[in-house]
């Protein structure tokens, strides 16, 4: 299993985006720009990635003169599983766990099937375990 690189690089902007200030802290707001400056995620992305972050909810933004972003939540309310699913959708190890298809031609006789959603859920389950807060910390 791979992160695509929209999914690393959103990681990777909002673990910036956390080691400049917390939400109920100052209100220090963020550009696209900025995080892109910091990160060396190429300006169109980041500009790509912030709108798809604060459509999930993971970013605010405000227009205008002191504008910008700034994460929606505390760090530690934020898991990597959620930054994940902003950008690639919700986690499906298989297409069984993929509510909705049936596009497997196996799926009739798959013995291995039903125990792809205990799979899918550790993994997911791991994921959601990360917390933003602590991929801005310093490394154990």
């Amino acid at each position: 299993m791979r992160l695509s690189s929209l999914a690393d690089y959103a990681v990777v902007m909002l673990t910036a985006a956390a080691r400049h200030g917390r939400p109920e802290g100052e209100d220090v707001r963020l550009s696209a720009a900025l995080l892109a400056e910091e990160t060396g995620v190429p300006l169109p992305t980041a500009q790509k990635l912030m709108g798809r972050l604060a459509a999930a909810g993971l970013l605010t933004s405000a227009r205008g003169t002191g504008g910008g972003f700034r994460l929606a939540r505390d760090p530690d309310a934020i898991s990597l599983a959620e930054i994940i699913e902003a950008v690639e959708g919700p986690i499906a190890m298989t297409a069984c766990v993929d509510h909705g298809r049936h596009d497997c031609g196996l799926e009739a006789d798959c013995h291995v099937r039903p125990h792809w959603t205990a799979v899918n859920s550790a993994v997911k389950g791991a994921l959601g375990g990360v917390s933003l807060a602590t991929l801005a910390g310093a490394p154990a």
